[in-house]
């Protein structure tokens, strides 16, 4: 049973979602062939850089890390669900990525 008290959570009609707009004059690009990611409680850290070996036959391959990104947990994961959806997409356009 519902009173007029439960419509004072509802959103109203008219009202609409703010836009997001995407503000990108600070933006700055990296490339990375290699990632990885350490962990706390409190933070998810992914690191980023390029692997300069050539070789194989190398006894060292040196990682240049160019980047850290800090997240939360809850922003680590809806990371996740973006890059999930981002790779299913990829691979029904080109082709299933084997690693």
């Amino acid at each position: 049973m519902s009173t007029m008290d439960d419509n004072k959570t509802l959103p109203q009609a008219g009202t609409s979602t703010p836009s997001i707009v995407w503000d990108d004059s600070q933006m700055q690009t990296s490339y990375a062939n290699v990632c990885n990611v350490l962990g706390t409680r409190e933070e998810i850290m992914l690191l980023f850089g390029a692997n300069q070996a050539w070789q194989t036959q190398q006894s060292e391959v040196k990682v240049s890390l160019s980047n850290r990104i800090v997240l939360n947990p809850y922003a680590a994961k809806r990371l996740q669900a973006l890059l999930d959806l981002g790779l299913r997409e990829y691979e029904s356009r080109y082709g299933e990525l084997k690693l």
